[in-house]
């Protein structure tokens, strides 16, 4: 009995302990690490939403950025960090797919984090070289079934999200495609602008431009539903593959253990941000849709991810060595 209420009066005390903790928080300059180098999308959203997060915490944000390993090594060091809300990362989507992609991946996507919020979604729009004769997605299965082994498709590397796109619309349209990787969207792209390769999933803050200028020709869009990027668009899920959904995405998460009332005040804190008229404006002009969710929404969607692209990968054969 003493046993029970001594584990009581602990259990009591550490959440009385952490409620001063959360009410002092932040008392010194927090740490947002960023998995990619500056420039690139991610780094865009962090330094958006990073000087206007530290307005709402009352101390400096400092952007940390650490490339390499496919994120790998943000991904690793954010776990491993001191679970006092002074450290956090912005991951992207291969935060929930480079476990099956990778032999050695020393972090676990769920279990070693927890869940902040859901910052941006990143459709792909499939499209074609305006030589390609086909108006639709039906009709490019149909011509890829007639040219089995023959119609090829680009993607910005191995395990992207374009690639992943092109694997599961294998999977679920029955077709015979050449891959091509190149080493990054932007080459990808300007392959099928040529004529070199003949089609992609392509982010859509990289297509939109071409397809308005009538460079590449977009037959359908990733998203579950249609996207205010391009709501004429039909999506792949309407066009014959319900359920069909691959998309890009940025989102927050903190090392597991940081206190949950510290994690509810990052989450206020960044879903505030994003909701602000000129955030919103600037993210819907770059082609990415705003999201901010809930901590558990988040946790749910990142197990979902994890658990969706690990039987893609495996039945496709991918390995990252």
């Amino acid at each position: 009995m003493q046993q029970v209420i001594r584990a009581i009066v602990l259990a009591a005390l550490a959440c009385v302990a952490a409620g001063v903790v959360a009410q002092s928080y932040p008392d010194k300059p927090v740490r947002m690490i960023v998995a990619v180098p500056p420039g690139g999308p991610a780094d865009i959203l962090a330094r958006l939403v990073g000087p206007r997060l530290a307005e709402t915490l009352g101390q400096i944000v400092v952007i940390d950025n650490r490339p390499g390993a496919n994120g790998n090594i943000a991904y690793e060091m954010a776990a491993r960090s001191t679970a006092d809300g002074y450290t956090f990362v912005l991951v992207a989507a291969g935060v929930a797919i480079n476990p099956s992609l990778y032999r050695e991946v020393r972090y676990d996507p769920v279990r070693d984090f927890a869940a902040i919020t859901h910052g941006i979604s990143v459709p792909n729009i499939l499209v074609v070289h305006p030589s390609v004769p086909a108006a639709s997605v039906p009709e490019l299965i149909a011509l890829a079934k007639s040219r089995a082994g023959r119609l090829t498709f680009a993607s910005a590397g191995n395990g992207t999200s374009g690639h992943l796109a092109l694997e599961l619309f294998k999977q679920r349209a029955g077709v015979d495609v050449v891959h091509v990787p190149y080493k990054g969207g932007g080459p990808a792209l300007a392959e099928v602008i040529a004529g070199q390769v003949q089609a992609l999933f392509s982010l859509a803050l990289a297509a939109t431009a071409q397809v308005k200028a009538g460079r590449v020709r977009a037959l359908a869009i990733t998203s579950a539903k249609r996207s205010p990027v391009a709501p004429a668009l039909p999506t792949v899920a309407e066009l014959g593959f319900p359920g069909f959904e691959v998309i890009g995405w940025f989102g927050w998460l903190a090392p597991a253990k940081t206190p949950h009332a510290i994690v509810a005040r990052l989450n206020a804190g960044i879903v505030r941000v994003l909701n602000l008229p000129e955030v919103r404006e600037r993210l819907l002009s770059q082609s990415t849709e705003p999201v901010g969710n809930s901590a558990q929404a988040f946790a749910g969607f990142i197990k979902s991810e994890r658990s969706k692209w690990a039987d893609v990968i495996k039945r496709a054969g991918i390995r990252m060595d």
